[in-house]
Formats: C-alpha cells, structure tokens, sequence
C-alpha cells in the first residue's frame, strides 16, 4: 500500500506558446506597408507635377483668336499693296487724267508706311505672341509668314511700283514680277502652316488673309 502524502514537486509547469508574431501574413507586415505608404506619397507628387493638358476645345479657340489677331493687324498693308498695283496698273493704261496722277506718289507713300515696322499695325504684328503647343507653333509659323508677306514681299512691291512710277524701268518690271511671286508663294506657304494646326486639332481654322 502506497503511502499518502504531497505530491512531489516538478517545478513550475511550462508556459504554454503563444501566437507566434512572425507568422503575421505578409499584407500585414509592418515593413511591407511602409513600402507600400512610400509607393503612394510618390505616385501622388508625380501626378500633381503632370502638366495640366488644356482641352481642344480651349486650343481651338486660342489658335482662332491669335489668326484673329494677325488678320487684323495685316489689313492695313493688304490693302496698301491692293491699292499700290491697281494704281500702278491704272498709270499704265493711259487713262488716268494729270491731276489723278499728280495724287500717285502721295497715296504710293502711304502705301509703303502701311507695310512698314514704322506702322503701329505692323508693329502689333511683331509684338503677337505664338499660343504655344503643336498646333499653336505652326500658327506662329503662319505668325512669321505674315510678317515676311507684309515688310518684305509687298513692302517690296510697293517701293517697285513707286520706282516704276519716275518712268519704265525693265529692272524694276522684273523685280515687280518677283515680289508678286514671293507674295503668292508666302500666302499659300501660310495657309499650308494653318492647315497643319487643323489636322492636329482636327477642325478648320480661319486662313491668314494675304489676299491682294
């Protein structure tokens, strides 16, 4: 028979296990969502650096309003370089009486001021800014274009006819037939420029009015 009395002492028990925090899924893991929180910070500075693209509709716009601008500004020696041929082709025919004639040389100088820098149109001409952009770059083309057609080609034509008008010249005849060319040639060479800003933008613009 086995003697009673306390049981015999084993020590303190073990401690049970406890979850084991490694084990936490990867999801969860403090490292991976410091990463991912960085990932986030920099995407968001990246998107807000991101040029703002302005809508078609608002380009369409802006680039009529600048041909607007050009337009108006070129009126005055357009209509100069009109006036400057239909008086150098009415002196010619022989129709014209001594006084209209005696008027030649005044209104062929007011001709050429038209189309000179010393002209407050043709100066706001030069002071038009390009709208920026694909297509506004090729309207600041046709821009350029512009300037060229009024100080240089009929600006030249101008001084021509006022030189033809002292008496025949066949040089300056010549040199008449060759500011008449450069004029067509930078009138289509604008609307060609205006025509590459349509199919950019997809729609038609006004042309740049060059027409004598």
């Amino acid at each position: 028979m086995k003697a009673s009395g306390p049981a015999p002492d084993h020590g303190p028990s073990p401690a049970r296990p406890g979850p084991d925090r490694s084990a936490a899924p990867w999801y969860r893991r403090r490292a991976f969502l410091v990463v991912v929180g960085i990932v986030v910070v920099m995407a968001a500075a990246v998107v807000s650096d991101l040029p703002t693209q302005a809508s078609r509709a608002t380009d369409i716009q802006a680039e009529t309003t600048v041909i607007g601008e050009i337009n108006t500004d070129v009126a005055p020696c357009v209509f100069a370089v009109g006036e400057a041929l239909t008086l150098y082709s009415d002196e010619t025919s022989g129709t014209l009486t001594a006084a209209h004639r005696a008027q030649i040389p005044g209104l062929l100088r007011d001709d050429q001021d038209a189309c000179s820098l010393t002209d407050q149109s043709i100066y706001d001409l030069s002071d038009i800014e390009s709208p920026g952009g694909t297509a506004g770059d090729r309207v600041g083309d046709a821009l350029n274009t512009a300037t060229v057609w009024t100080t240089s080609d009929a600006l030249g034509a101008i001084e021509t006819i006022q030189a033809l008008t002292n008496g025949p010249d066949a040089k300056a005849r010549a040199q008449l037939l060759v500011y008449e060319r450069l004029m067509t040639a930078d009138r289509e060479k604008a609307a060609a420029e205006i025509h590459a800003a349509d199919k950019l933008l997809r729609t038609t613009l006004p042309l740049v009015n060059l027409s004598t």
